[in-house]
């Protein structure tokens, strides 16, 4: 005879946040354990490839980590990569450069 499997205090629906995985307990019981949400890792903001050296958790369990584990040394770390930051720097220096040429050929006008 099949042993039952009992249910948790969970919906007994196959939703995407109700996974379960039928466990055999050391009392010969078989019980379920909810497998939670697998976490995406943190994206960049520009170009949307995933940021190296950032832990890839579920929204809630960045608040019980450290620092060190949610950013990266860096100006906008854990939050752009540095391929993006990169491009930023040299952006806002030819920005910068760009207006000194247009002042200086204003004044000589």
């Amino acid at each position: 005879m099949a042993q039952r499997v009992t249910l948790p205090t969970r919906t007994p629906y196959n939703t995407k946040s109700n996974r379960r995985r039928v466990i055999k307990t050391p009392g010969g019981k078989l019980r379920y354990h909810l497998i939670g949400k697998q976490a995406s890792t943190p994206k960049c903001g520009d170009c949307h490839t995933s940021l190296p050296g950032v832990q890839a958790l579920r929204p809630r369990q960045y608040s019980s980590v450290s620092k060190t584990k949610k950013t990266v040394q860096r100006a906008y770390g854990g939050n752009r990569c540095a391929n993006c930051v990169r491009t930023r720097i040299i952006r806002a220096f030819l920005v910068e450069e760009a207006k000194i040429v247009k002042a200086l050929v204003n004044s000589k006008k």
